[in-house]
């Protein structure tokens, strides 16, 4: 008994781990999901902002017309931003530092967005005409501080790339001149044949040989008796 009881419990055990995970891993995921979704409909519901902002500031006259043109263009800037860091953070690590930055500029739009929509349900014209310069410089500054990050982040991936072209293109050149090794190497002679020699010319020159006769001489019958018969005669060494 005490055995089917630790084995029930081990079962038991083991069935509570799996579904505590199962659980923890549909949370994560509805909220990954939640917040997936929250992420669209917070592009959705932005751009949908930016086109009514644009319509505004070509069909209403006078301040409110301009106010809508300060708040297109304080977003405009900053999404510009935003995406080419984004884009680029990817090659290079050092634009983190960047849209760190452009976070804090992204709050301050926020806040100065915010009383510019306050600003455009004011009915008094005149509130508006006095309000607007301040609020407009303060939209330039976030703008100029913004584009300002922009092309530093452009003009140094342009750089980058084209560090990346020179090198790429001295490879490429070297690649090619071994490529080539054979142009500058030395010419390779064919097979020489034996030179031509002249037997006769060679034994004479070459001294006697055996018997005291040149190399290469041709005797007759007589001449050798008469070779054999002086070796004959020479008397023996004792």
């Amino acid at each position: 008994m005490d055995a089917l009881g630790v084995l029930f419990g081990l079962i038991l055990l083991f069935g509570v781990g799996v579904l505590t995970l199962l659980v923890v891993a549909a949370v994560k995921a509805t909220k990954a999901v939640a917040a997936k979704i929250d992420h669209h409909e917070a592009i959705a519901r932005r751009t949908v902002e930016n086109v009514t902002l644009k319509a505004k500031s070509y069909t209403k006259p006078g301040a409110q017309g301009r106010l809508s043109a300060v708040r297109l263009a304080l977003r405009t800037s900053l999404d510009g931003t935003r995406k080419v860091l984004e884009s680029a953070l990817a090659q290079d690590s050092q634009l983190a530092e960047s849209l760190q930055l452009l976070a804090r500029l992204d709050a301050h739009a926020a806040e100065l967005d915010g009383e510019l929509r306050i600003l455009e349900r004011e009915p008094d014209p005149a509130r508006i005409e006095a309000k607007l310069p301040e609020l407009r410089e303060r939209a330039d500054r976030i703008t100029h501080a913004a584009e300002s990050m922009r092309w530093a982040a452009q003009d140094r991936l342009h750089r980058f790339a084209d560090d990346e072209l020179s090198r790429l293109s001295e490879e490429c050149e070297q690649e090619a001149g071994a490529l080539r090794h054979w142009d500058t190497g030395p010419a390779t002679a064919g097979p020489a044949g034996p030179a031509p020699s002249d037997t006769s010319a060679d034994a004479r020159a070459a001294g006697p040989g055996r018997n005291g006769l040149p190399f290469g001489a041709q005797l007759n019958a007589e001449e050798l008796l008469g070779l054999a018969k002086q070796r004959l005669r020479k008397p023996s060494a004792s």
